[in-house]
């Protein structure tokens, strides 16, 4: 039950965090979380735990956790990032990914195409993570993809966000079409361009909905 009582409060305060209910500088309070959430301070100490790991929240001598401020240079820069990591997966993906790898990629994104029909966002967020980790491990090297893990965690609250936007949604499928036929066609320079394209269109929708 622990288990579960964490993984629905660290849901419910990223969530709060990414829109802004939560503010800059806020002070995130074991005491004050556990009442509020009517669960002991053992389940909220591994959440603030996993807030801070994702750069959310950092702990500040004598205040205790605190919430990041989330300016948009910074989103921006942390995206960056994620799509330069992203690409070298990719661009290695397309060159060692073998047949059944991509097969199971592709149905992957066949699964997600019926969500996006059925407007199943919570979904298709679950279902889109284990598409990009299929690219990850599909590179062949375990330090890279490891890498990727690390920093698609840090950024898994503002791509789950901006995904729950039925446009953004459809257009991120799209996108995907396009890189799982870049991948089958063994198209290193193409699949590397494709995967910069989709992180940049996810920070700007993300950007969008702060403003």
């Amino acid at each position: 039950m622990k288990n579960v009582h964490s993984a629905m409060i660290l849901e419910v305060l990223e969530t709060e965090i990414v829109s802004g209910e939560i503010a800059p500088g806020a002070r995130l309070n074991e005491v004050a979380l556990a009442q509020r959430f009517n669960v002991s301070r053992t389940p909220v100490r591994e959440v603030l735990q996993n807030i801070v790991s994702r750069s959310l929240a950092e702990r500040v001598p004598f205040k205790g956790v605190v919430v990041r401020d989330f300016k948009p240079e910074r989103i921006r820069s942390m995206f960056e990032a994620m799509a330069e990591i992203e690409a070298l997966c990719g661009g290695f993906a397309a060159e060692r990914m073998d047949e059944a790898a991509l097969d199971e990629l592709e149905s992957a994104h066949r699964t997600m195409s019926e969500m996006v029909s059925h407007r199943a966002a919570k979904e298709y967020e679950a279902v889109n993570t284990e598409f990009h980790s299929l690219i990850f491990r599909g590179a062949g090297n375990d330090e890279l993809s490891q890498m990727a893990f690390d920093m698609r965690l840090k950024l898994a609250p503002f791509r789950k966000s901006q995904l729950y936007q039925i446009d953004r949604m459809r257009r991120s499928n799209r996108e995907h079409a396009v890189i799982v036929h870049l991948l089958r066609a063994r198209n290193r320079p193409g699949v590397e361009q494709a995967l910069r394209q989709h992180l940049h269109g996810a920070a700007e929708a993300v950007l969008a909905q702060r403003q």
